[in-house]
């Protein structure tokens, strides 16, 4: 004997289950729904294709500084001395002040560049590196491993990275004898 479907009685309790019909007072919701997805798609896209224009922009040449006269500064050292701009200023030397950290990619790129500036140049101008956002450890290692002779630290570090509006590492400024910053090329 075949049992057909309609013949088939619902368990007790159960209850009957009708298909949904579709939602006729609110047609435009379809619509809507696909209009409100394109338009998130759409804004997505653009933040991408802004934070990649954003991204190229400060990495080559150079970039305005945030003040007219470069910040004075004192920072401690890993030979445990002090460097302080203003004296090395009013010898009348420039200086080169460079933020870096040990494990930052570009910085390890231009590592061997700036100590041979400074070997070249050590007569005609101050370089000084002020690392920052590691450990002093790490940064000792780095500058063992790049043979790194001019003089390096982070003792004050933060509150220095703050008062240049240091943006991220490497950042490098060229101050004249009168403290004066024109530009910091993008690093």
């Amino acid at each position: 004997m075949t049992v057909s479907e309609e013949h088939v009685a619902a368990p007790t309790g159960a209850r009957e289950v009708t298909p949904r019909q579709p939602d006729v007072s609110r047609p435009w919701l379809p619509g809507a729904l696909a209009a409100a997805a394109g338009f998130a798609v759409v804004g997505i896209l653009l933040l991408l294709w802004f934070g990649l224009a954003q991204r190229d922009k400060g990495t080559v040449g150079p970039s305005g500084v945030p003040f007219r006269q470069a910040p004075n500064f004192e920072l401690g050292l890993f030979d445990g001395s002090t460097y302080r701009l203003n004296e090395t200023l009013a010898s009348g030397k420039p200086a080169v002040v460079n933020f870096w950290a040990s494990w930052c990619v570009p910085c390890r790129e231009e590592a061997p560049l700036l100590e041979s500036t400074w070997q070249r140049n050590r007569e005609r101008l101050s370089l000084v590196g002020v690392d920052v956002q590691d450990t002093d450890e790490d940064a000792l290692a780095f500058l063992r491993e790049f043979g790194i002779t001019y003089p390096n630290g982070a003792g004050n570090s933060g509150p220095i990275s703050i008062s240049y509006g240091m943006r991220g590492v490497p950042e490098t400024y060229f101050l004249d004898e009168l403290q004066r910053a024109s530009a910091k090329p993008g690093s």
